[in-house]
Formats: C-alpha cells, structure tokens, sequence
C-alpha cells in the first residue's frame, strides 16, 4: 500500500473517536470494520479507500483480533505509536470494562436465581454461534484455496491444447481437496488434542506452502519456529499459569478469535479448574454479547482465576501483542500481505482454523447440562445457521429463555 500523508489529528480526538467506536461496536468485526471504514475513510477522508481495504487484508494475516488491530493501524497511520496506543486502548476499554462487570455478576457466589438462567441460557446458544463463525469463514477461505490453485493454472495452460487444460483443473481440484483435508484436520483436534490444536493450524499451513513449493524467506524458518514453542510448553500455576494463557490466547489466534475457543476451554476448565464448563459457556456469550472483539472473553476467564486483577491482567497480556504487531509492523504490512509463503500458510492455516471452530461446537454443546438448553441451542441453530440473522440479538433472546426458563422452576445450576 502506498499511504498518503494525512494532516495531524490530535490525541483527543483519535481518543473520542475510537471510545465512541469502543463503545458502539456490537456485533463483532463487521461493525468494527465498518464503523472504522465510515469514519477513517468517508466521513473524515484520513486514510484513502484503498490503503484501508489494504490493511483489512494485512491484519487478517495476523495472529490475534483482526478488528482491534486495525483499529490499532488506523490510529497509528495518523499520530504513530502514540496514536496506535492511544487508540488501541479507547477501543478496547469500553468492552473490556462492560465484560468485567457482566462476569463480576455472573461469576458471584450467590447470583439470583434469574442471573443463573440468563447464564445458562446464553451459554446454551454458544456452541451455535462457533458454528455460524466458522460457516461466515468459509467463501473467503475456499476463494484462497481457489485462487492457490489458479496461481499454478498458468503455468499447467501453457503446455497448450486439452493436456493444459486438464493439468489447470487437476490443480484446481487438490488445491480443493488440501482445503478439505486441512478443515477435518482442524475440526477432529479440537477434540483430540486441546491446547495443542495450534499445532495441527501451523502444520496445515506449513504443508501447503511445501505444496506449492513457495521457497522459505531468509529468518522466516525462526520466526515460525516460535509459535509451536508456545503452544507447547508445559503449564505453569496461579499467576504465571494465567499470564502464560492469555499470552497464547493473544499469539495464536490465527482465523479469527473463535478459533482460541478450544485452547481456552482446555486451560480454564480442564487443566487449571478456574472455572466449570457452564461457566465457560458464559464467558464465550458474554464475549459475543460486549462491544469488542471475542478474545475479549480472555477477561472473564482471569476473573475467573484472580478476580479483577486476573481479568486486567489476561486482557492486557492478550492484546499487547496486537499493539506490537502494528507499532512495529504497521510500516511493513504492504509486503506481508504480497509475501507469496504468507500466502500460502495462510491458505492451509486458515481451513483448519475453520474446522478448528467448528469442531468446537461438539465440546461446547456437550457442556450443556439441563434438556431445556438443547431446545435453546436448536432454536440458536436456526436463528444463526439457518436463517442468518443477528448474533447479539440471538444469544440476548436465548437468555430471556433461560429467565423464563429459571422463573417457571426449571433446573438453571
């Protein structure tokens, strides 16, 4: 992309202007994008059309929230590391505080008995709501895959005559089949493997860039060494073990946020017992149901674990590598997005981070505990999959079913 220079902004008015984006931004990434869009690039003309859709497709490329680093981007392209910062935090702190709140309710000892069915409602419509991420996911993704095996067409078309052409589609068709490979790969380790799941998303992707033989940029090999590190480390406890999952939740978010779904329910209800599988549920809701982006969900989860202080310190732990990322990569986000290898893991990474997501709807409807959820979750179903509508209006609706569920004497605990 080749940036203009635009007229100085000041501080506060990057801190206004985001905070009302903060505060306004339900509905996930498509709200972010188009609120950030309608002011950068429409209503203020600070960042032209085509370097905004630029830096929609870099910051996909990227580990962690997508929408919250292009919030990032758009202020630092105006006042630089101090806009990103100051930007970046208006943006996420009105989320952050509303879901800190929610979970300070929810997660009480003694919450009223309608508190109890609001929470189980909701939590009855999450496994729903992974499903209906992952299915948004997938034109996008497919279009890669498809566009992987046109990049090889040329060069199949150019032996002329049928045999070309059939070469071309026979490309065509593994650079399909890989794409379906990679999706079940994702889907069956978000139940075999837990927190291990990244390494099943950084194998697809390292396999197809061997596929289509996209030779390895110098330093590249380190980098990518990083992330299987993470992902396998033994745990650690109490503060430590927390820090150490919100850092992953922040670093290996490749696909979008639902995709930490699996890896956070491993840590927080299997592993370090912070929390219960309904619980967790909540969390995930009450994430879709904030301004801000689903990793926000990290917060409720360190609540969980330390109270305030734990929810501060998970959702600073998962957003600080957002903020880096932009700082010190904003100025290089042109070439990653034209990096043929980032392509190509990318186009392996991404399906089975969709499969990944998808896959995380068994565990999470198998959290349910009382008959009355799974009527809720087929109604989430049809509401979200079938019908497509609003996900913030579904899991609100499916949290008056749960009041009315706990006012009429059904089990809600």
């Amino acid at each position: 992309m080749a940036p203009t220079t635009p007229a100085p902004v000041p501080l506060s008015t990057i801190a206004r202007e985001w905070g009302r984006i903060g505060c306004a931004g339900f509905g996930g990434p498509p709200s972010h994008i188009a609120l950030l869009r309608k002011l950068c690039v429409h209503h203020k003309g600070w960042i032209g059309a085509t370097e905004f859709e630029d830096a929609i497709a870099a910051t996909n490329l990227l580990p962690g929230p997508a929408s919250t680093q292009l919030a990032i981007y758009c202020a630092w392209r105006l006042r630089g590391w101090a806009g990103a910062l100051v930007g970046g935090l208006c943006f996420i702190v009105p989320g952050l505080f509303a879901i800190l709140v929610l979970a300070a309710v929810f997660l009480a000892g003694h919450p009223p008995r309608w508190v109890t069915g609001a929470a189980a409602g909701t939590g009855s419509a999450v496994a729903a709501v992974a499903l209906n991420a992952a299915l948004g996911l997938v034109p996008a993704s497919w279009e890669r895959a498809r566009a992987g095996g046109a990049s090889k067409d040329g060069g199949a078309a150019a032996g002329g005559g049928a045999r070309g052409i059939g070469a071309a589609r026979t490309v065509r068709h593994t650079s399909r089949a890989r794409w379906a490979v990679y999706a079940v790969a994702g889907a069956v380790s978000t139940a075999l493997l837990g927190p291990y799941l990244v390494l099943v998303l950084l194998g697809a992707g390292m396999a197809e860039v061997a596929s289509r033989s996209v030779p390895t940029i110098r330093g590249g090999g380190q980098s990518a060494g990083l992330f299987p590190w993470l992902a396998s480390v033994g745990p650690l406890g109490g503060v430590g073990g927390l820090a150490w999952v919100a850092l992953k939740v922040g670093t290996l978010s490749y696909g979008g946020g639902f995709v930490i779904v699996p890896l956070m329910q491993a840590d927080a209800v299997h592993h370090y017992h912070w929390m219960s599988s309904a619980q967790f549920l909540n969390a995930v809701a009450l994430g879709q149901v904030t301004p801000g982006p689903v990793v926000q969900t990290v917060a409720v989860i360190g609540y969980a674990a330390d109270k305030l202080g734990g929810g501060v310190l998970a959702a600073a732990i998962a957003f600080t590598p957002s903020f880096l990322f932009v700082i010190f990569g904003g100025r290089h986000f042109d070439r990653i997005r034209s990096n043929p290898q980032v392509q190509a893991f990318l186009a392996g990474a991404g399906p089975a981070a969709i499969g990944a997501i998808a896959g995380s709807a068994i565990p999470l409807a198998l959290g349910l505990s009382h008959l009355w959820q799974a009527s809720v979750l087929a109604a989430a179903v049809i509401w979200l999959v079938v019908l497509r509508r609003n996900v913030v209006t579904g899991i609100v609706a499916a949290g008056v079913l749960g009041v009315v569920a706990a006012l009429a004497g059904l089990p809600v605990s």
